[in-house]
């Protein structure tokens, strides 16, 4: 066939039409030209060398001086956190000056470095090199005047000084008391040199660092370094209005009169616990000193409900409100915000002699555990002795256990047919909660008289239990409840520009299940196409204790999660009834009941829609229910995912 075809090609060559004649008589035709690229001198390549030698020059000797400069930085700067761990504060003012030498030598380094802020990709990293060296000075500055400012309370505070402090626990604190005036001026100057730090290490891109670098976290290590300076120069910031009403407080400019409300925290409730008991308390020159102490069913006894309680106490908790649904003083802690609760609680208690305070201190027994961790056990007369190791019969603290057994102990009452009178009673009748004054004073005494090796003990059980909202503050003053607010320690539910979450478990009928109940909280971020947000909020609570019918229960827990206003409710399971959704607070909220058994799980789930559509970064803010001891928080969107313990209020700031 191949052959066929050729002839047929040859045969036809003169007549056809699709190959052209050849005219050989006829010049010949130019040919293309053919371009020929230069090609590159020798002298060329030679120069583009050089210049390739000097950049890579450029920038590995400067890089190897800053590496250099670096790891002294990183040497002394580990010393002098020894040392300020070991709290010799004197040693700790000495080595500063060396931390600030190795510090500007990983400036110079970085100056002759600091021109590759040009080069793409790289540049990124020398950015923020300079932003961290910045911060470093600032820092180191701010860290000076720190230990400057108290150097001079060193004994005093219970750290090694030269200086020598006065003995007991109340006269030190006495004198740092009379020392504040001189120390508010010098938290300008930490908050201005904090500030610098703050907008320093903000400037840097977390996302432009991997997750991990030769096994280490990176990343996380960076946001959380991002939160923590956050957190530290708004506690500065807001901590000076707080120094500066303390006289107030402490009844340094005239006497103070408080009444203490005990929360039982066992037997979980909005602002932290079941209003158990109370106390009042007189302070004056920083000197604490309890007046009194009584049941809250006594000072319920006198008081005439007027107002209708909310339907949840009334659907279960009946007992008294079968006979009257108006509200009982003991459960008008019901807002979680608490100086709403307050409002509501100062108002209706003055009906029955509660009054002329200058505000009122909501404690939990979280409290308590803190304070005897820090001094040891210690006995109280008449009540015996007291420690926060583990009692058997209850798995929990023995000062937990005592003070349940004290409160509990059920019996008849008989009375005499003839007089009338009353001839026997369970122990405590008449107060079942009058050692919680005792036991508040004794250790009120203990504290005061340690010596001064657990007076840095002492002072962080104090900030651990406020700072987590074992201890919260309503004071009838607006300048003083506008500091302790602004200070996150008046349990108020805070307005916020972003995503917002608070759980608030109530618990209507379950004995003292909070004792043992574990939380969890999960929270799943979904981005929309359009940039909305939809959210899933997993509850998880779990009970691994056998019912004992005492302490341990089935618990009826009324659940609230406060959400931004005008989010939408899609899907909600894992409820007895239907969910609620309604406004309160400046919050939506979505609210219902759930009931967890001895030894059992419960999960409940909200799925809902934000109002706000997603731009660039997602903001939270997650505020902790008072009287809880830190649930575990974890939180997904996209590829960023964190756990944590909710021991604190937290904004959470996620770039993407």
């Amino acid at each position: 066939m191949v052959r066929e075809q050729c002839d047929i090609i040859f045969i036809s060559m003169e007549e056809s039409v699709l190959i052209p004649k050849i005219d050989l008589g006829s010049s010949p035709q130019p040919q293309p030209e053919l371009e020929v690229k230069p090609r590159v001198s020798k002298k060329t390549l030679q120069v583009i060398a050089v210049v390739l030698g000097i950049l890579l020059l450029g920038i590995i000797i400067p890089a190897f001086f800053v590496y250099q400069s670096g790891q002294n930085l990183l040497v002394s700067s580990q010393k002098l956190a020894t040392l300020a761990d070991t709290g010799n504060l004197s040693a700790v003012k000495n080595e500063i000056p060396n931390v600030k030498k190795d510090l500007s030598r990983v400036r110079t380094s970085y100056f002759i470095f600091s021109w590759t802020r040009i080069i793409p990709f790289l540049g990124g990293y020398t950015k923020d090199l300079g932003h961290i060296i910045k911060a470093g000075d600032a820092g180191l500055d701010a860290f000076d005047i720190v230990v400057t400012t108290a150097l001079p309370y060193a004994d005093v505070l219970g750290y090694t000084s030269e200086v020598d402090g006065a003995k007991t626990t109340q006269e030190r604190i006495d004198f740092i008391v009379k020392a504040i005036p001189d120390i508010i001026p010098k938290l300008d100057e930490i908050s201005s040199k904090l500030k610098i730090v703050k907008t320093e290490i903000d400037e840097i891109d977390p996302e432009r660092y991997p997750d991990k670098f030769k096994g280490k976290e990176i990343k996380k290590i960076i946001i959380k370094a991002q939160f923590f300076i956050d957190q530290g120069t708004d506690f500065v910031t807001e901590g000076k209005p707080l120094l500066e009403i303390a006289p107030y407080i402490l009844g340094i400019d005239g006497p103070r009169k408080y009444l203490v409300l005990f929360q039982n925290d066992k037997e979980l409730r909005p602002t932290g616990g079941f209003l158990t008991a109370y106390s009042v308390t007189k302070v004056e020159n920083a000197k604490f000193e309890p007046v009194s102490s009584n049941d809250i069913y006594n000072l319920d006894a006198k008081y005439k409900p007027n107002i209708p309680a909310p339907d949840p106490i009334i659907a279960y908790i009946k007992g008294p409100y079968v006979l009257s649904k108006n509200w009982r003083l003991r459960d008008m802690n019901w807002s979680p915000d608490f100086e709403e609760s307050m409002k509501l609680f100062s108002q209706e208690a003055k009906s029955v002699g509660i009054e002329e305070f200058d505000g009122i201190i909501g404690v939990d027994t979280q409290l308590l555990v803190n304070l005897l961790n820090a001094i040891g056990p210690i006995g109280v007369p008449g009540f015996g002795n007291f420690s926060t190791l583990v009692e058997p019969k209850c798995n929990c603290p023995q000062v937990i256990y005592e003070l349940e057994s004290f409160a509990d102990t059920e019996g008849p009452i008989v009375w005499d047919p003839v007089s009338g009178k009353i001839v026997f009673t369970p122990p405590n009748y008449d107060n079942r909660k009058k050692i919680i004054g005792p036991l508040m004073n004794s250790v009120l005494a203990n504290a005061l008289g340690q010596p001064k090796e657990k007076l840095p003990a002492l002072f962080g059980a104090a900030y651990k239990s406020v700072t987590e909202k074992h201890v919260l503050f309503y004071l009838f003053d607006e300048k003083v409840q506008k500091a302790v607010s602004d200070f996150g320690i008046a349990g108020k539910i805070e307005e916020y520009q972003g995503d917002y979450l608070h759980i608030n478990d109530s618990n209507l009928g379950g004995r003292k299940s909070n004792l043992y109940v574990k939380h969890e909280v999960g929270q799943e971020i979904e981005i929309e196409k359009g940039g909305g947000i939809v959210k899933t909020i997993t509850l998880t609570y779990n009970n691994p204790e056998k019912h004992d019918g005492w302490l341990n229960s089935v618990l009826p827990s009324w659940v609230r999660v406060y959400v931004p206003k005008g989010s939408e409710l899609i899907e909600a399971t894992g409820l007895e009834d239907k969910a609620q959704s309604y406004e309160d607070l400046g919050k939506t909220v979505f609210a219902g009941l759930y009931k967890l058994r001895p030894e059992g799980v419960v999960k409940v789930t909200f799925k809902y829609r934000l109002p706000m559509k997603f731009s660039k970064s997602y903001n939270i803010l997650i505020q902790k229910q008072p009287g809880t001891d830190g649930p575990l928080y974890t939180i997904n969107l996209g590829k960023f995912e964190e756990e944590f313990f909710l021991t604190t209020d937290k904004e959470i700031k996620i770039k993407i």
